[in-house]
């Protein structure tokens, strides 16, 4: 049968529910992979589209058998695909591997062996030829987990009603990327950022030397656009990524102005990173950012300036990212 193509509701970014209204709220792990909306026609056949809308199914060749799992059963289904690490824990950078395959059958097939991919379903969206999208989470949720859908690469993870404090935490604690919290009367909002979603994102700050900056473009002409910055190993400047967001207008200008007073023609960083138009300055200013995570190259994700730390050397910061071990962290 034909299927309404549905495009996935999106969360918006926010903070814990009042503690007077946590009961009304479900809480999910936030997962860092990649969105997909997987159709099944009932025949054994399987779908598998991005958030653009997008057809990726070649790029994912073992997740063909949740046809099977259904067969008979016309569905929609939302979720998220993950590669895992020998933790158990979604890597992004391993998943990155995976995707872009689409075009390359032969080549995802050769990656599927070497890297196989995960799909965690949290939402039902049609059944049976019946649109699901006008109930609440609660009943969605419901005839998800009717399905008992959880096989060799695919998994209907529990959600956690009320509790959310407890739920954060937990995320923390283990190293996952955040939480998502629903709300229970929700109905689902196809191509939406809706408040009835709210994503929570466990971010970490660091202390970082600056090593160089690119120019901004358009109004911030003779500015800087991003920084680059690094962290010291051993007395050796190891770069760490670079930073675009955080400033405001004033903030930018003193920047500029502690850029070009520290500015040389020598790349501070081993080895030199492949920025082309980069700006290089002596390293001797050091920031306070928030991230994400931690690649396992030790670049930053998602970094945002927070301040200048005028109170601290690049020796100082040296210890900073260089605490517990490297993590990864990314759809809803």
């Amino acid at each position: 049968m034909t299927l309404p193509l549905i495009p996935p509701m999106l969360a918006t970014p926010g903070t814990l529910p009042p503690a007077a209204q946590d009961g009304r709220w479900a809480y999910e792990t936030k997962q860092d992979g990649q969105r997909v909306v997987a159709y099944l026609a009932g025949d054994g056949g399987v779908v598998l589209r991005a958030r653009s809308g997008e057809d990726i199914t070649a790029a994912y060749p073992e997740l063909q058998s949740l046809g099977a799992a259904l067969a008979g059963t016309p569905a929609v289904l939302d979720g998220e695909v993950l590669a895992l690490d020998q933790q158990g824990r979604a890597d992004f950078q391993l998943l990155q591997g995976r995707m872009g395959l689409a075009h390359s059958p032969a080549r995802a097939a050769r990656r599927a062996g070497q890297t196989p991919v995960h799909l965690v379903l949290f939402d039902a969206l049609s059944l049976g030829g019946r649109s699901l999208v006008p109930l609440t989470y609660t009943q969605r949720r419901g005839r998800l987990e009717e399905l008992a859908l959880n096989g060799p690469f695919w998994s209907t993870p529990a959600a956690l009603v009320g509790h959310g404090e407890q739920a954060l935490a937990a995320t923390r604690e283990h190293g996952l990327e955040g939480l998502v919290c629903k709300r229970l009367d929700s109905v689902y909002e196809p191509g939406t950022r809706s408040r009835s979603w709210i994503k929570i994102r466990n971010l970490r700050t660091a202390d970082v030397v600056v090593g160089g900056w690119l120019p901004g473009r358009g109004r911030l002409d003779g500015l800087p656009g991003a920084v680059l910055v690094g962290r010291l190993a051993a007395g050796v400047l190891r770069y760490a990524g670079s930073v675009g967001t955080g400033w405001s207008d004033a903030e930018r200008v003193e920047l500029a102005r502690l850029l070009r007073a520290a500015a040389s023609d020598v790349c501070p960083f081993t080895p030199a990173p492949r920025q082309a138009g980069a700006r290089w300055v002596l390293p001797r200013l050091v920031g306070e950012v928030a991230f994400s995570t931690r690649t396992r190259a030790g670049l930053l994700r998602q970094p945002v300036w927070h301040r200048l730390r005028g109170d601290l050397t690049p020796e100082d910061s040296a210890a900073d990212l260089t605490d517990g071990p490297p993590e990864t962290g990314g759809g809803v």
